[in-house]
């Protein structure tokens, strides 16, 4: 009577065809990431600072400075917002990639050139900023950083004070996209997918 081998012990027999299947999609992942631009990014950070009255314990205040970045977050993927960043003075930001466009698209690429995170427990507020020329991604970075510090309050209020705590900083290195994760996740995926076929097959 004919015996079916077990997943796993068919598996190991196919492990060749396995690392193959993954290496060749892992090499077309990779190639197919640096076909696109590759972008430096900047990292500048802002502090949040809640005015703490009497009687407030210090996590209450470091709670209320993360929960205003979590709205900070929001409020500088708008287009109010990216209005302020093109006005703030001393940055020479290149429009180019927002002009004679949709407003769709001007948001959508707005949000994908700035994103902004909150370091959890410390009040701080991480900016990013991605373009293909790493001076310009360090004066994007800038830019809204300066934004936040001088016109942050109006989104706010007056009890919240926003300042810089660290001046943008570039990227020796593209990391946009990440040709690296890319090509893991792609040998990963090729394994997963020929080890499917071949459980089928048998």
């Amino acid at each position: 009577m004919f015996v079916h081998s077990s997943p796993v012990v068919l598996l190991k027999k196919r492990w060749k065809l396995l690392f193959i299947s993954g290496l060749i999609l892992a090499i077309s992942a990779g190639f197919f990431s640096l076909l696109l631009p590759l972008e430096y990014r900047a990292d500048a950070q802002v502090y949040i600072i809640s005015k703490s009255r009497y009687g407030v314990d210090p996590y209450t205040v470091v709670k209320s400075a993360e929960r205003v970045g979590e709205n900070l977050i929001q409020l500088t993927r708008t287009s109010d917002f990216y209005n302020k960043v093109m006005e703030q003075p001393g940055h020479d930001l290149d429009k180019s990639m927002f002009e004679n466009v949709s407003e769709r698209t001007k948001r959508k690429r707005w949000q994908k050139t700035v994103q902004t995170s909150v370091v959890y427990g410390t009040g701080v507020l991480n900016i990013s900023a991605y373009n293909e020329d790493p001076d310009m991604a360090k004066k994007y970075a800038g830019a809204t950083a300066d934004t936040l510090a001088a016109q942050g309050w109006q989104y706010v209020g007056g009890d919240v004070t926003i300042k810089v705590v660290n001046e943008p900083v570039v990227s020796r290195f593209p990391m946009r996209p990440n040709v690296l994760l890319n090509a893991i996740l792609g040998f990963i995926l090729g394994i997963l997918l020929s080890g499917v076929l071949i459980i089928k097959k048998n």
